[in-house]
């Protein structure tokens, strides 16, 4: 069962703090919000915890291992941005997931593109951006993980294309996983979400479950976030 401990993370980029004194602890069945503007360290954080990018100090443990070729197996990644060669068909593509992630679950990937009406045949190159985007989503959540790290999973696709992504999440996450949605779109995912982080600057500002900030604050999350970040 999934289990992220972190603690006093920070990661510097020459002159640049992208992430200052992080602690956060987050345990399983929980999908949770890590909400910020652009520049927040949103990004660096989740890339941190995929292992693609090493601390400056501090520590990351998932399950009690440092992100690495042990967590790998059972972190499922979708980046902010297309990773997978565009020459390859969606069946290739298929294929390679198979390939490389033994938790991989093909006939459940092969449900959501055909849900899609996604070209089986098609190359990425061909694919207009939003297929692009819930191509990758369908592959990451066709996988028995135990974290999901999603980065912006519905920033270029259409409102009734977002509600879909949504549901697919809900649906196809397990209870012992833990699910991080990136984004600054709060008002679309705000009735999915369990647990809400609020990065600023890099720090931690805000970190509770979405029922106590509602009924504490007696508004919105998305309310609140225009609150904590207006300019």
């Amino acid at each position: 069962m999934a289990r992220i401990e972190i603690n006093k993370l920070t990661k510097e980029f020459g002159s640049l703090t992208a992430l200052d004194d992080v602690s956060l602890r987050l345990e399983k069945g929980q999908i949770v919000g890590l909400l910020g503007p652009n520049g927040s360290g949103k990004t660096t954080l989740i890339k941190i915890l995929n292992g693609l990018l090493t601390p400056t100090a501090g520590t990351v443990k998932i399950n009690d291992m440092e992100p690495g070729v042990g967590t790998k197996k059972i972190v499922a990644y979708l980046p902010d941005r297309n990773a997978l060669p565009d020459y390859m068909t969606t069946d290739q593509l298929m294929g390679l997931y198979a390939d490389f992630f033994e938790d991989f679950n093909a006939a459940k990937a092969a449900a959501m593109i055909d849900d899609l009406g996604i070209d089986r045949k098609q190359t990425m190159k061909k694919m207009s951006k939003g297929t692009k985007e819930k191509l990758q989503l369908c592959l990451v959540m066709a996988r028995e993980a135990q974290v999901y790290l999603l980065d912006e999973p519905i920033g270029g696709v259409d409102p009734a294309t977002r509600d879909y992504i949504l549901r697919t999440i809900i649906s196809n996450y397990n209870e012992d996983a833990v699910v991080i949605i990136s984004t600054h779109l709060i008002s679309d995912i705000e009735s999915v979400l369990d647990d809400v982080i609020f990065l600023k600057e890099g720090r931690v500002v805000l970190h509770d479950t979405a029922d106590n900030l509602r009924e504490e604050k007696g508004e919105s999350v998305d309310q609140l976030f225009r609150e904590v970040f207006k300019c």
